[in-house]
C-alpha cells in the first residue's frame, strides 16, 4: 500500500466515519445519449419510417443508430441502443405482419374447423 492510498483512507474516514472507507461505484463516463435524443427517438419510432426517405419499411436498431449518427453526430453501438430503446419502454419484439389482401373471415372459418367436433375427440 502506498501513502496516498492510506492517506485517502483517513481523509474518507474522518469526513465520513466508517462508511467512508466501503467501496464506492466509480462515475462512469458521460452518457452519449441526452433528454433530446430520448424525444428525437420516441418521435421516429412513434412516426415510422418514410420508406423513400429512410429506405426502410420498419425501424430496426442498425437503422436507429445510422439516422442518430447523421442527425445529432452520436455514434452507438447496436446492443447499446436497444438496452437505450428498452429503458424508454420499447421491445425488441415486432407485430407480427399481415398480408395486405388477407380475409378476417376466412380466418375465423379456418379456426372453426380445427376446432370442430373431431378435434375435441382426440383430446
Amino acid at each position: 500500500m502506498d501513502r496516498q492510498t492510506l492517506r485517502d483512507w483517513v481523509h474518507r474516514f474522518n469526513a465520513e466515519g466508517p462508511d467512508g472507507l466501503l467501496d464506492r461505484k466509480g462515475p462512469g463516463g458521460r452518457a452519449k445519449l441526452g433528454a433530446e435524443h430520448d424525444a428525437a427517438l420516441a418521435e421516429w419510432i412513434a412516426e415510422g419510417p418514410d420508406a423513400e426517405k429512410d429506405g426502410v419499411v420498419r425501424w430496426r436498431c442498425c437503422d436507429l443508430k445510422r439516422k442518430l449518427s447523421e442527425r445529432f453526430g452520436v455514434d452507438l453501438s447496436r446492443s447499446r441502443l436497444g438496452a437505450r430503446l428498452h429503458k424508454l419502454g420499447y421491445s425488441w419484439i415486432s407485430a407480427r405482419p399481415r398480408h395486405p389482401r388477407q380475409k378476417p373471415e376466412a380466418i375465423e372459418t379456418y379456426k372453426k374447423r380445427l376446432a370442430g367436433p373431431d378435434r375435441q375427440a382426440a383430446r
